[in-house]
Parts: C-alpha cells; structure tokens; sequence
C-alpha cells in the first residue's frame, strides 16, 4: 500500500508516519493478496482534538473511517479497529453471498481507485453548487449498494442496477430502513 499522511495544524513526523503505517499496514492480512492502493490519511487539531480520516479506495469497496480523540496515537488505534469492522463486515456478507450463489470465493483480489458520492447543498436562498463529482457507476444489485453506502457513511448511494442496466439509488428512510428510487 502507499501512503499519503497530510497533516492540519500539526506536524508529521518520522514517528507519527512510522506508526500509522504500522497500524493500517496490519489490515493486509484480510486480503488474498497484497493490496496496491493508495491510503488516504488526513490528520488534524482543532481545539486540543486530534482528528484522523482515512480513506482506502478499492475495486469492490470504499473503506473510510474518522476519529476524534485527545490523544492521536489513541484516535489512530480507534480509526484501524473501525475499518477492521468494515473489512470483517464485507468479508462476511460477500462470502455468504458467493456461497449461494456459486461464485469465486476469493474477491479481494486488486484494487483500484473509486470514487463517493457526496453532495452538498448551501442553506440560502440561492441554490449554488459548490462541489461536482465524477465517477463511474459500478453494476451491482441493490442489497450491495446499500452495504456500500453503510461502509461509507453516507445517506444515500448511486449505482448501476446488474440486473436492468438503470441508475438506482438507494437511501437510508428516517425509520432506519431502506428506500429504492427507480427509474420509471
């Protein structure tokens, strides 16, 4: 994996770069092979807060995760735990998805850059676009789209639908279930 550390209002030094490294560099052992991605790590203070994000764009997924702690060494343990969650998480959802449906068991092959989804809207009056994203859409069926969007936070997510050909979207309801907007 190559690193990208960025610092915010702090320095990174030898020590700090050395341990993260070491820490994300412990998630390759839930991969088949040795990943070749770029991992994203953007740290920052803000009124004694030390904040991590860190971001791991793959073929099949999106692993980001963000921290807050007092201590930066403690907010980096916490940010690894959660992505080994989501690794563990999709691992096993993949797994007894391919189970059933005969497929190659090993997914977790190369990696590739893939971009999110994140709009923001301005709360005046004036509708303003201050951000645009491009990405391509990756064909999937709706139960992985929504695993996707878990992974990553987010309230809704864009895809391909595998079975139609048609842009869906899938969303998180304010019940805590899970809304499909189809094309008509």
């Amino acid at each position: 994996m190559k690193y990208n550390i960025r610092g915010e209002n702090v320095e990174v030094t030898g020590a700090i770069k050395e341990y993260i490294e070491k820490k994300i560099g412990k998630l390759e052992r839930y991969f088949d092979t040795t990943p070749t991605s770029d991992v994203n790590v953007n740290l920052s203070v803000y009124n004694d807060e030390q904040q991590i994000e860190v971001t791991i764009p793959m073929t099949n997924l999106l692993l980001r995760a963000e921290e807050q702690h007092t201590d930066l060494y403690a907010s980096i343990d916490l940010v690894v735990n959660k992505l080994e969650r989501q690794i563990r998480k999709y691992k096993t959802k993949v797994n007894r998805k391919t189970r059933q449906q005969g497929a190659p068991k090993h997914i977790f092959a190369e990696m590739e850059k893939e971009a999110t989804v994140e709009n923001q809207q301005d709360e005046s009056d004036d509708i303003e676009i201050v951000r645009t994203k491009r990405f391509n859409l990756k064909p999937m069926d709706s139960e992985e789209a929504v695993l996707q969007m878990d992974m990553l936070g987010h309230a809704f997510y864009v895809f391909t639908n595998a079975e139609s050909g048609d842009t869906n979207v899938v969303y998180r309801r304010r019940d805590g279930k899970y809304g499909l907007i189809e094309p008509s």
